[in-house]
């Protein structure tokens, strides 16, 4: 699914990138999809660590 209004890369802040660093290395690319797919529904221009941690509860850690 795409979302016109917003960019194919989403920016993630560092404090985000270290939350994703710590998901298991075999699990990080699902990861990566479900966390930038729930940031297009929310229709947000920035992964914030609050949104990762929301996806891990979502979905499970």
């Amino acid at each position: 699914m795409t979302y016109p209004n917003l960019p194919d890369d989403i920016p993630w802040t560092e404090d985000a990138k270290n939350i994703y660093k710590n998901i298991p290395f075999y699990a990080r690319s699902q990861a990566r999809q479900t966390i930038e797919e729930l940031a297009r529904k929310e229709e947000v221009e920035e992964i914030t660590a609050e949104l990762v941690i929301r996806a891990q509860q979502k979905f499970g850690k």
